[in-house]
């Protein structure tokens, strides 16, 4: 880092409130709903997406996975092409762009004109992931940067935990082309509250930018990576086929409600985790992972009982609500300030890989072998997630924060 640029930084940090910006940090909180909302929602609205645009439901489907391609293809080139673009009218871009493409989704006639539009929103989410972390932790001295990220994530298990079910009750009251109006008016909100409390930065000069190359060989990211992949593939498998799985308990009527208890769980641990993550970062990860570990234990021994799966839910719930939150910021303390912009662009991308291929692993052992599979599947990946976080206390979870 150059002399100017390391005297910049501590005079932004002589500046820099001692207490977390919450209004700001909460906009960047509404933006990551947005993002999950308007990926989810088609999700519980597929038959009346179908019937609305003369498609089959399975075509309908194709909404969630155009919107996942934009976002995986996007996260890392936007991240990219953007990096010396100051940081608020970058953020107002991606917002218009939510208004947008939701607003030509609700009023399209034409499933092609709806599948372009589902691509660029994903391509909107895509940059917006890329950026939200880093913006964040801009906001705040070192000793804030965790919780600051842990409440401009908070969006996420809400919008999992509310939205979908909310969203899916709106489109059967009003129909699903009021529902992506409704999220443009929320863009709109929300373009004016980013211009009334969120601080502008200026984006980083080219000769200060990292490369993806320079973040990706660090010692630390193949480790972090290696997590998110294993622990991200692990919890999607059973979360995407969590439906057809909870038949054996007979719970598959109540979906609804094992999601709810599921959500809930998340939530308060997102509040624990934003309150400890500066401190116990490590300890975090192997309690998470471990915890998610005995999920798949408890449900192979006893997932045909209710009380068990509950519990398990539960669980699961309490041990993935701060994943993000902890492995973005295990990703920004390895890559440091010059890096952090291509390092969540890049956690981005891995993550999306793995929602892909929970549902096309999930799938094969559904076919296969069946539900009565997943446990073991899921068990597999976590020791392997376990182990990497374990051995990687130099770099990538080191036990000093």
């Amino acid at each position: 880092m150059s002399r100017h640029s390391s005297s910049t930084g501590t005079a932004q940090a002589a500046v820099m409130p001692a207490r977390l910006p919450w209004m700001a940090l909460l906009a960047l909180a509404m933006t990551g709903f947005i993002c999950i909302l308007t990926e989810t929602i088609p999700a519980g609205l597929l038959p009346l997406i179908g019937d609305g645009l003369h498609i089959t439901t399975a075509m309908a489907g194709q909404l969630v996975t155009l919107y996942a391609i934009g976002s995986l293809v996007a996260a890392i080139p936007f991240a990219m092409l953007t990096g010396g673009v100051r940081r608020r009218p970058l953020l107002l871009a991606i917002i218009v762009g939510f208004l947008v493409f939701n607003t030509i989704t609700a009023l399209s006639t034409s499933y092609a004109l709806t599948l372009i539009a589902r691509f660029f929103a994903g391509v909107a989410a895509g940059a917006a992931w890329g950026m939200i972390a880093g913006y964040a932790r801009r906001m705040v001295p070192d000793a804030l940067k965790g919780r600051a990220l842990a409440v401009a994530m908070v969006g996420t298990p809400i919008a999992l935990t509310f939205g979908v079910p909310v969203g899916t009750l709106l489109g059967d009251q009003i129909g699903w082309r009021a529902v992506f109006v409704l999220m443009s008016f929320l863009a709109l909100i929300l373009i004016g509250w980013v211009l009334w409390k969120v601080p502008d930065y200026p984006g980083q000069p080219a000769n200060q930018r990292m490369t993806v190359r320079q973040v990706f060989v660090m010692p630390c990211m193949r480790p972090i990576l290696t997590v998110v992949l294993t622990w991200m593939l692990a919890h999607n498998i059973l979360y995407t086929y969590i439906a057809p799985f909870l038949e054996r308990s007979g719970l598959a009527g109540r979906v609804d409600l094992v999601l709810l208890v599921f959500g809930s769980a998340a939530l308060v641990s997102i509040w624990i985790v934003g309150i400890l993550i500066d401190r116990i970062l490590r300890m975090l990860v192997l309690i998470s992972l471990s915890g998610f570990a005995l999920v798949s234990i408890a449900l192979w021994i006893g997932g045909t009982s209710v009380t068990i799966v509950y519990s398990a839910v539960a669980l699961w719930g309490f041990t993935f609500g701060g994943a993000a939150t902890l492995l973005q910021s295990a990703q920004a303390n390895a890559s440091g300030e010059e890096g952090v912009d291509i390092a969540m662009p890049i956690n981005t991308t891995v993550w999306n890989l793995a929602i892909a291929c929970g549902g096309i692993v999930g799938g094969a052992l559904l076919e296969l072998l069946g539900v009565q599979s997943f446990p073991g599947a899921l068990l597999i990946l976590l020791i392997v997630s376990l182990m990497v976080a374990w051995s990687a206390s130099k770099h990538g979870f080191p036990g000093k924060q």
